[in-house]
């Protein structure tokens, strides 16, 4: 095992609670040199961190690492398919009477934006 490989997966054992769970893969193209982490599904968030600080930091160290060796190292953490949740950004925010753009109530019913009676807006003058 190479020693980048060997690094990321000795630093990311230490901070998951399945370090048995964790392995890598080191693929090399002609852009450098790429680890892809696969990890148990309930540590991606000890993996990622909060907004991400963790895997960025995990990066920069592979990247010192790789450095020292004379190349190109990134690090991708494989997320199995179905595990992101749904993107909550300024776009997908709650309304104030509580139903999200999607229809979607805070309390997780469903109800169509067809049904909301709108009539009171109609006559205001902004």
């Amino acid at each position: 095992m190479y020693q980048d490989q060997e690094f990321i997966e000795m630093v990311v054992k230490a901070i998951v609670n399945h370090p048995n769970d964790v392995t890598t893969e080191r693929t090399v193209d002609e852009r450098g040199v790429l680890i892809t982490l696969h990890t148990n599904p309930e540590d991606m968030g000890y993996v990622i961190g909060r907004e991400g600080q963790t895997a960025r930091s995990l990066r920069t160290l592979l990247k010192i690492v790789g450095a020292k060796n004379n190349a190109r190292v990134n690090m991708k953490i494989w997320e199995p398919e179905g595990s992101r949740r749904p993107f909550r950004g300024p776009g997908n925010a709650m309304s104030q009477n509580g139903i999200s753009q999607s229809g979607t109530s805070q309390n997780g019913s469903s109800r169509n934006l067809e049904d909301v009676d709108v009539s009171t807006l109609d006559d205001l003058n902004i």
